[in-house]
């Protein structure tokens, strides 16, 4: 059982049987009155966010999730398909129901599902992931890493700013929870 010190973001717990991962945690304490920690919940089932507060000496089950290594596979018609890589089953998400992350699926991305109750409710990105460059803006001899930022379209589809020296064509790293450049990645 957690208590509310116990409370902190990436964790996951369990609230009338239903598994919630913490968003964002606060604790307070106003004068004399008891400890208590605000909260932002995101339902695992659901995906609905909710707030919630809990006061000092209550006790909160952890959820019973886990993590699996999976493979992105290949999407089409609105859903993304994986496969389990220790029993190469394979299960489906829809776009929906992912978010922004679509935007750094690339066929044989190896990446991690959140599974409840050992189903999958999820996917976890690696914090960075090689993509090529697909359309920008020529590189100009003399343009530095220092230099300015451009526009640049990723295989995937997705658009982030890229230091002026990098070409269509280009592999980069792209940090998926900032969307923003890390360096140019090594062949």
């Amino acid at each position: 059982m957690y208590t509310i010190t116990d409370l902190k973001p990436g964790r996951a717990i369990s609230l009338d049987g239903e598994p919630y991962l913490i968003l964002t945690s606060q604790f307070g304490r106003k004068s004399q009155s008891k400890a208590n920690m605000q909260t932002k919940l995101k339902n695992l089932k659901t995906g609905a966010i909710v707030a919630r507060n809990f006061q000092g000496s209550e006790k909160i089950e952890p959820a019973d999730v886990g993590y699996r290594h999976v493979q992105y596979l290949y999407g089409g018609n609105g859903t993304r398909t994986f496969m389990d890589l220790e029993t190469y089953d394979q299960f489906e998400f829809t776009d929906e129901s992912l978010g922004e992350i679509v935007d750094f699926l690339v066929d044989g991305l190896e990446c991690d599902a959140l599974l409840y109750e050992e189903h999958p409710i999820g996917i976890k990105l690696p914090v960075t992931v090689v993509m090529e460059v697909t359309e920008t803006m020529p590189g100009v001899k003399g343009d530095t890493a220092t230099g300015g930022t451009k526009p640049a379209t990723l295989q995937s589809g997705a658009s982030i700013n890229v230091p002026l020296f990098i070409n269509a064509g280009d592999k980069i790293k792209v940090n998926t929870e900032t969307w923003s450049y890390v360096e140019r990645a090594q062949d």
